[in-house]
């Protein structure tokens, strides 16, 4: 049985009020035991390899920064099994708000594999490839640098 799109925005949406609400099993409850979070390179998290790694961050973002996460855009296709949202992170405490995009990968029991964050920010001087650290360009075809 494939995972049908009402059920991916459910899962996304779900995932982020467990968030908000710094509920660890919770947000573990939404991955399969090893699923990834990719950041982009240079961001403080690095990738996030497993459940409870994934979960930790979220539920320290929100005591150290105040976060609170808002899913604005939805778009899903279940034949491929991927979601893409757009979303708003508020982190409360410093006042300050990012937002970005995220690529959700789910398997056929509707659990998140791995999601792919980008994020809305200014290119850095001196790197040649802004891209998500830790993700396998060349093994996934990605076009790369010649």
């Amino acid at each position: 049985m494939a995972i049908i799109r009402e059920q991916m925005e459910h899962t996304i949406r779900s995932y982020f009020d467990a968030c908000n609400q710094a509920d660890r099993e919770g947000i573990m409850s939404f991955f399969v035991p090893q699923g990834t979070h990719y950041f982009p390179e240079g961001s403080p998290f690095g990738v996030l390899r497993g459940a409870a790694a994934i979960a930790d961050c979220w539920v320290r973002c929100v005591a150290e920064l105040g976060s609170y996460w808002t899913v604005d855009n939805f778009v899903g296709d279940p034949n491929s099994g991927q979601a893409v949202i757009e979303w708003s992170h508020f982190k409360r405490k410093s006042e300050q708000l990012l937002r970005g995009d995220e690529w959700y990968r789910f398997n056929e029991d509707g659990k998140i594999v791995e999601i792919r964050a980008y994020y809305a920010c200014p290119t850095h001087p001196g790197v040649a490839e802004h891209r998500i650290g830790g993700f396998d360009y060349a093994g996934r075809g990605y076009p790369l640098l010649k």
